[in-house]
């Protein structure tokens, strides 16, 4: 049985301030193979959480480049890893992005597929602004990325 845990929005939030414009050491720099995006976010939301899920290909975890989780580090795999979720980590809901709150994702969708994450790190009124990786940035309005769709997911709690 999982129990959950809150998700503590301030220390996510913190980690990607500090981390947004650089690169924590404790981990790999996906920015060759493809982007460091997910990284970054599963980073940022293992800061306000602390709970990884070690099921093997379907989890969520990170213990380095050779032993992650699809979802650690892709953006298509952690939005299916958030929002149907039932052991250890991160769950989330899938909400409008005027409903989001500091540490919620974002990801931008290209026919219907997650191919970039963004964490939420502030808002100028009700849009939010995002901190990722791979074309780094810090608190930048998400009305900066022209995409079609921005999808956005409410953390609700972690399971332990």
């Amino acid at each position: 049985m999982s129990l959950p845990i809150p998700y503590r929005r301030t220390l996510s939030v913190s980690y990607a301030m500090r981390w947004a414009l650089s690169r924590s050491p404790r981990y790999y720099d996906f920015s060759e193979l493809g982007g460091d995006c997910t990284n970054f976010v599963s980073q940022c939301l293992y800061a306000g959480g602390g709970v990884m899920n070690f099921t093997p290909d379907t989890g969520w975890y990170y213990l380095g480049l050779n032993n992650r989780a699809p979802a650690w580090t892709g953006a298509r795999f952690l939005q299916e890893f958030l929002t149907t979720n039932r052991g250890p980590g991160p769950v989330a809901l899938e909400m409008p992005l005027e409903e989001l709150w500091l540490g919620d994702v974002i990801f931008l969708t290209r026919d219907e597929v997650a191919y970039h994450s963004l964490l939420v790190t502030g808002f100028e009124g009700r849009m939010p602004l995002v901190s990722t990786h791979s074309a780094d940035v810090l608190n930048v309005p998400l009305t900066n990325y022209p995409v079609a769709v921005a999808r956005g997911f409410h953390i609700l709690h972690f399971q332990f």
